[in-house]
């Protein structure tokens, strides 16, 4: 392994961890409609777990109104149960084929639980993006003992590393400041 394939290794785990960090993101509410509210509700779907997505179209017409318009209606009803057991304090409401979901508006104290819940989770992400600094400098001190690189390429290889992990940190920073600030809207 080269010190070209360690730097890359640490960018492409770190891209993977920001976008796991936006899809968490995506999911934390706030007084706006988002159709990715809805991810990760499994629906009991004739004895199996099915995403939501996969039942029907989801749409935010409105900016406190989420729409799902379920493709089988059969599934209606199970669609409904499993929008008002995802504990999201969500109650739909049924109109034949379409359920209909009012989004109500955040309090101040669920807005304030939400930032500290939202930067804890910033914080997690930033730790991981760290473990893989942490990885790939073992991974060059490994190699610099094999005799695979010279001590110099390890230092240059180190100081690349942290030049990435900085760029992923600060951009973890400012995608929590913007979500704060989206949060905090009332």
């Amino acid at each position: 392994m080269s010190t070209q394939e360690v730097t890359h290794s640490v960018e492409k785990k770190s891209k993977g961890t920001i976008e796991h960090f936006k899809k968490e993101l995506a999911k934390i509410r706030t007084g706006r409609a988002s159709a990715g509210m809805l991810d990760g509700i499994q629906v009991d779907y004739y004895g199996s777990s099915v995403p939501i997505l996969q039942l029907g179209l989801i749409n935010t017409p409105e900016s406190r109104l989420i729409t799902v318009q379920v493709y089988d209606t059969g599934a209606v009803e199970a669609v409904e149960k499993a929008i008002r057991q995802a504990d999201l304090g969500f109650n739909p409401s049924r109109d034949g084929g379409l359920i209909r979901i009012n989004v109500p508006v955040l309090t101040e104290e669920r807005r304030k639980a939400l930032v500290k819940a939202l930067h804890k989770t910033g914080e997690e992400t930033k730790v991981a993006v760290r473990g893989h600094r942490r990885d790939a400098i073992d991974e060059l001190k490994r190699l610099e003992k094999n005799k695979e690189i010279s001590t110099d390429d390890v230092r240059r290889a180190q100081d690349e590393v942290q030049k990435i992990t900085d760029k992923f940190t600060s951009e973890i920073d400012v995608i929590l400041s913007a979500k704060d600030k989206e949060l905090m809207e009332v």
